[in-house]
């Protein structure tokens, strides 16, 4: 019996999510649990997995925004007649009506949308003055919050440049934007505002950078402080290296940042204050530390968790890092990667940048920003040495944690730091 595939809600707050591309096509065999099509949430691009075994009867919409709950697909016994199904339905909030399948084109259409038709070279000047492609009407403007109908491939191209699709005309059957209309638009040169205005460009937030747009928002009304400290980074650094030279084949190199994840990770499970959430006026505090580590991709700034970082070697974090910042890169991030987390370590060290202070990762309550490891002179036993020292700095929510807390958080990462054996 034909079962109707439903946008799946996939995180706590999910209304809708973007259908970027089918895996599958009409006809084809389907098996539970494997990926059916990509869906692009306000988190993370992932791939959907079929709940139910059969045959791909129908895809209900190809592409673009749909609400949770509405039916997209039907999966069947193959040649079962679903046409007295209902399909198109409106999603848990309601919303517009599905958008028609690419299947669903009228005739006349191209088969391909991204695909323009080449006149005839063959035709008599006659033929070819009666034959001519007549130029479509330029599409209505559109409404606000109306949906736009575009192509997998041109979506694609509009995230990856981030263009606004609305703002974009489209060439294909019914207004439909296809890739051409989109590179068309990114290589259009862009207009002068006014004689006594620069030229600017107009880049429309991508649903990443709306969620970072958000969250930061939600931290900045919190009431924080910050506490910076300065650690020798001697015994760190030649943490590390005798952990590389030790490695065995197919083993993942450690970094710095690798040991001190797991030296944070101890330290917060000495202080529970710190390894918490601040959530409806409470707090849950967590017997486990999952760290998050800040990670810069294409689309913007995302946070994958490294769970139970304090029971883990630093081999293993290290292994586990690198997978989940190869994912982080790559856009293949899943949800759960992104949830869960305790804390949240940002380290601009690698850019050279000697300190800064970080925003909170809402709904955690502290996060650590570490500066980079340089040469630099101190005073050692009445005298100056140059050592390698690192700058922390720690951001804390005034609300969960007191600043003696914070202080005793901050000192104990900074004698692991100093020793490492201490927390290893």
């Amino acid at each position: 019996m034909a079962t109707e595939v439903k946008l799946p809600r996939l995180g706590q707050g999910m209304e809708s999510g973007t259908i970027v591309r089918w895996l599958k096509t009409e006809g084809e065999a389907v098996t539970k649990g494997e990926p059916l099509y990509e869906l692009d949430t306000d988190k993370v691009t992932q791939e959907v997995e079929a709940d139910s075994e059969g045959v791909l009867l129908k895809i209900v919409i190809a592409d673009g925004e749909v609400d949770v709950g509405t039916t997209v697909a039907i999966i069947g016994a193959q040649d079962e007649d679903v046409s007295a199904l209902p399909v198109g339905a409106q999603g848990e909030n309601g919303g517009a009506p599905a958008a028609p399948s690419a299947q669903t084109a009228p005739a006349s259409a191209p088969a391909d949308d991204d695909a323009a038709p080449l006149p005839s070279d063959t035709v008599s000047h006659g033929e070819e003055a009666a034959n001519a492609p007549i130029a479509p009407e330029a599409p209505p403007p559109r409404a606000a919050g109306e949906h736009v109908k575009a192509s997998p491939l041109a979506r694609r191209i509009a995230r990856e440049r981030e263009l606004d699709l609305a703002q974009i005309v489209g060439t294909g059957p019914e207004g439909r934007v296809i890739a051409e209309d989109v590179e068309t638009a990114a290589v259009a040169p862009v207009a002068a505002a006014s004689t006594t205005q620069p030229e600017f460009e107009v880049v429309e937030l991508t649903s990443t950078r709306k969620t970072i747009a958000r969250r930061l928002t939600e931290a900045w009304q919190a009431p924080v402080f910050q506490l910076t400290v300065t650690a020798d980074a001697t015994e760190l650094v030649a943490t590390r290296e005798r952990m590389v030279e030790l490695l065995r084949e197919g083993e993942t190199k450690p970094t710095v940042s690798d040991v001190l994840m797991r030296l944070v990770a101890s330290a917060l499970i000495r202080h529970a204050p710190v390894n918490a959430n601040f959530v409806d006026g409470k707090l849950h505090r967590f017997a486990a530390a999952n760290v998050g580590l800040a990670v810069a991709t294409p689309s913007g700034l995302v946070v994958p968790v490294i769970r139970d970082a304090d029971r883990k070697s630093v081999l293993e974090i290290a292994a586990d890092r690198a997978d989940i910042v190869s994912r982080a890169r790559g856009g293949k991030l899943q949800l759960a990667d992104l949830e869960s987390g305790t804390f949240t370590i940002s380290n601009l060290g690698m850019y050279g940048i000697e300190q800064f202070i970080a925003v909170l990762n809402p709904p955690q309550v502290a996060i650590l920003a570490v500066g980079s490891i340089d040469d630099r002179p101190v005073a050692l036993d009445g005298d100056f040495a140059i050592v390698p020292t690192m700058t922390m700095t720690l951001t804390c929510d005034h609300r969960a944690i007191d600043g003696s807390e914070g202080a005793e958080f901050l000192r104990d990462v900074k004698a692991f730091v100093e020793t490492p054996a201490l927390a290893l």
